[in-house]
């Protein structure tokens, strides 16, 4: 089983990334899949989150408007947009597939600089 995520990097604040999670060695689409975050001395946090079919999301309060949970489950993989970045979202962001196993990728750092 492995989830690998790409797309993360430095960027201005206001600026864009867009995150992908690449999975393979289970049945992706029976899988919920969701983005959490952490930051230095934090906790990590649920960001976002999509059902099996992609029809229902949630995110956190904190990127409501900003950022986009999506999957593609003919690709095996799903993405976090993320637009109008700021500083306080910069952590690590790791994947998570969620069904009667859980499996969490090995994070990629994004960071919010000027």
């Amino acid at each position: 089983v492995q989830l690998v995520e790409s797309g993360g990097g430095s960027v201005q604040p206001g600026g864009s990334l867009r995150l992908s999670c690449a999975a393979s060695g289970f049945t992706f689409n029976n899988y919920a899949m969701s983005w959490y975050r952490q930051a230095p001395g934090k906790e990590r946090e649920l960001v976002a989150y999509i059902n099996r079919a992609g029809g229902s999301t949630n995110y956190a309060e904190s990127v409501k408007g900003r950022f986009t949970i999506s999957r593609d489950n003919a690709k095996n993989t799903v993405y976090l947009q993320m637009n109008s970045l700021k500083p306080e979202d910069t952590a690590v962001y790791y994947c998570n597939a969620r069904s009667v196993r859980l499996y969490w990728g090995q994070g990629t750092q994004v960071t919010v600089s000027s």
